[in-house]
């Protein structure tokens, strides 16, 4: 079983990818001043958010291929180690997903403090999330997992 401190794997990642959507707007609202008119935005925002979907598919579609969970919460629950296809080029492709989708807010709103959000979330993912689910893959499939870490990056 998987040690868990504080908020170690507590909160689902799309929860978390929703909240600081929330926040996202609420800094947009609370502050106008910092946003920046770009008139080619609303495009981009869709585009960024179209990809960041598809690469969260994607990272699902991996997984459900390999027959393995996709419960980020009990990372300890995965049966087979996916390092082929999207997983070659990020460990992390689910989230990776995530962050091009908050981006994508970000550029729609067009609020330098929604996109600095966006680093927020990178943190929190890195800390309470992506940590603890390397330790658990590493704890589950040993070798096989460090020399696929040091091959392929977390993010990108």
């Amino acid at each position: 079983m998987l040690k868990r401190n504080n908020l170690e794997l507590r909160i689902p990642p799309v929860l978390v990818t929703l909240m600081v959507a929330f926040f996202m707007k609420l800094a947009a609202n609370l502050f106008p001043e910092v946003s920046i008119v770009v008139g080619f935005s609303d495009p981009v925002s869709w585009v960024l958010l179209g990809v960041g979907a598809l690469v969260s598919l994607v990272g699902v579609v991996a997984f459900k291929s390999a027959k393995t969970s996709v419960n980020p919460i009990k990372p300890d629950g995965n049966s087979k180690l996916v390092t082929s296809g999207i997983y070659r080029i990020s460990r992390n492709p689910m989230y990776l997903g995530f962050l091009i989708a908050l981006i994508g807010i970000a550029v729609y709103l067009t609020n330098l403090f929604s996109l600095l959000l966006c680093g927020v979330f990178v943190m929190y993912m890195n800390r309470f999330q992506i940590r603890p689910e390397e330790r658990a893959l590493k704890s589950l499939f040993g070798k096989e997992y460090i020399n696929y870490k040091i091959r392929t990056r977390r993010w990108l």
